[in-house]
């Protein structure tokens, strides 16, 4: 347990998880805010949910950290209702897998999309393969400063995207 600018974090191992969960809301955090992953390369996710007590107005950070290697945690749904969308969006953009989840399918991304968008390792092919719109760079807008050497998106190998020699 620890707490900094008046936030009490508590981590717990994924096996601790849904027990915290219910001792908490029986503490009275009874109200579930919202629950995401933050990745944390190349060992880890955690998996961060946040709680109110309507009565004391306290607020309580639920953390734990699931390997990258699989990630799985046992769904919060049972506790909190509010947690089913919020697993769904962190399944979908971190990959991170909520057993027991009643209905643990994508929520915005198109059919068939492949990877995990809000992972580090994650590659944003449209910032290749279309040219950001307006100045990125100091001196690109022709007014200032010349402009520095371009570089590509952090992740992206340096021939991705550039036309090939036939």
């Amino acid at each position: 347990m620890s707490e900094s600018f008046g936030q009490t974090t508590v981590e717990v191992d994924p096996g601790g998880w849904i027990g915290l969960l219910e001792s908490a809301r029986a503490g009275g955090y009874e109200f579930f805010d919202w629950l995401t992953a933050v990745d944390e390369p190349p060992e880890a996710f955690a998996v961060v949910a946040h709680l109110f007590s309507p009565v004391s107005h306290a607020h309580l950070l639920v953390r734990t950290r699931v390997p990258r290697a699989d990630p799985r945690l046992p769904s919060a749904v049972g506790v909190f209702r509010g947690a089913d969308w919020h697993e769904r969006e962190t399944f979908e953009m971190f990959g991170v897998v909520f057993e027991g989840h009643p209905h643990l399918v994508p929520l915005l991304l198109p059919e068939g999309f492949e990877g995990f968008p809000l992972r580090k390792d994650f590659v944003l092919a449209a910032r290749v393969a279309k040219a950001w719109p307006g100045a990125k760079e100091p001196g690109e807008s022709g007014h200032g400063s010349p402009s520095r050497r371009k570089t590509l998106p952090p992740g992206v190998p340096a021939d991705w995207g550039r036309e090939r020699d036939a």
